[in-house]
């Protein structure tokens, strides 16, 4: 087999070598989060299950990785003016986190309606947060009124090639501290995720199955696969507050040629698999986070016959960044 698997080098936004050079760039910065297992898991879902936990990376959340990318990517010169994104969660954290690292500032358009938690992380990462209204049309303007303001270089929170490398570092990490794994499930929002994730495994593992999760209330992904292109919709509901994006040019691609299925789960099935795991795995994730284990429990998975030989599977965590007042109001309901 070929170093590019069967992925053909610039066919994508990202492919196998800019992966590695993005792990090159970040691995003395990130961290190299541990792979977790449990045997009550493992027979609740008939599978050995391995979580890959993001919960435990800089910043809460996986999204340090590509910020990270991008950040150190940038010369001088362009690395003087800043950087800016608007971002309701993790990525605003991960990019004000980066930036710090490199000395440099960060502009962060957040919505006014970002869970309190993700808001902090920013602040207490020195991230300068510019309020907008609660949709993508009022976080794009501001965000282009400021960059009009400071010249700072816009970091896309997912449909970026640096972003979807830094994302693809988890694979090489994944595969080398779990190499039986024989599918990847992953959750799916804006797509930099897995679409990093799954170019880097089929590079390395070109029979490697790549799942991806999904809220039904936020089921924009399941439905642009079934259609064959980006469908975006009016609005979304579902408490998993980092799944509410929508598909970018530079991660349909990805997702429609190597995610072989989506799997959509209600928001009652992923508040009992972030119960899991808090009780039985002794982690703090967040509703995004637990999706990927929602979804292999879900009848959905355990009952399609195209499935039963997924013997290995490996779960990516995404994050922990989770509102408790959310938490515990849900579990009163």
């Amino acid at each position: 087999m070929e170093e590019e698997g069967q992925i053909t080098k610039g066919k994508y936004a990202a492919d196998i070598s800019s992966i590695k050079e993005a792990h090159d760039r970040i691995k003395s910065l990130v961290l190299k989060t541990p792979v977790l297992s449990s045997a009550s898991l493992d027979a609740m879902s008939g599978r050995q299950l391995h979580f890959k936990c993001e919960n435990f990376q800089k910043g809460g959340a996986f999204k340090f990785r590509g910020a990270c990318n991008a950040v150190f990517s940038l010369n001088d010169e362009e690395a003087s003016k800043g950087v800016i994104t608007h971002s309701s969660g993790n990525h605003a954290a991960a990019l004000a986190l980066a930036a710090k690292l490199r000395g440099i500032p960060a502009y962060i358009v957040i919505p006014k309606n970002a869970p309190t938690c993700k808001v902090e992380n920013v602040k207490r990462y020195g991230g300068q947060v510019i309020w907008s209204e609660a949709n993508m049309r009022s976080r794009e303007e501001v965000a282009n009124k400021v960059w009009q303001e400071t010249g700072a270089i816009f970091i896309h929170p997912y449909n970026d090639g640096r972003i979807l490398s830094g994302q693809g570092t988890i694979s090489l990490e994944f595969l080398e501290q779990a190499p039986q794994i024989d599918t990847l499930v992953v959750p799916i929002s804006g797509g930099g995720l897995i679409s990093g994730v799954a170019l880097a495994a089929k590079s390395i593992n070109p029979a490697i199955r790549i799942l991806a999760a999904e809220p039904k209330g936020a089921d924009d992904a399941a439905q642009s696969k079934a259609a064959g292109r980006i469908i975006t919709l009016p609005e979304t509901n579902t408490i998993a507050d980092g799944l509410r994006a929508f598909l970018g040019d530079f991660t349909w691609p990805v997702v429609r040629d190597l995610v072989e299925d989506i799997i959509t789960v209600e928001d009652s099935e992923i508040i009992k698999a972030m119960k899991l795991c808090f009780e039985i795995l002794k982690i703090v994730v967040e509703p995004s986070g637990a999706i990927g284990l929602a979804a292999v429990l879900s009848e959905t998975f355990q009952k399609n016959p195209a499935w039963k030989d997924c013997k290995h599977i490996g779960i990516v965590v995404s994050g922990g960044n989770v509102d408790m007042a959310v938490l515990w109001d849900s579990l009163k309901k």
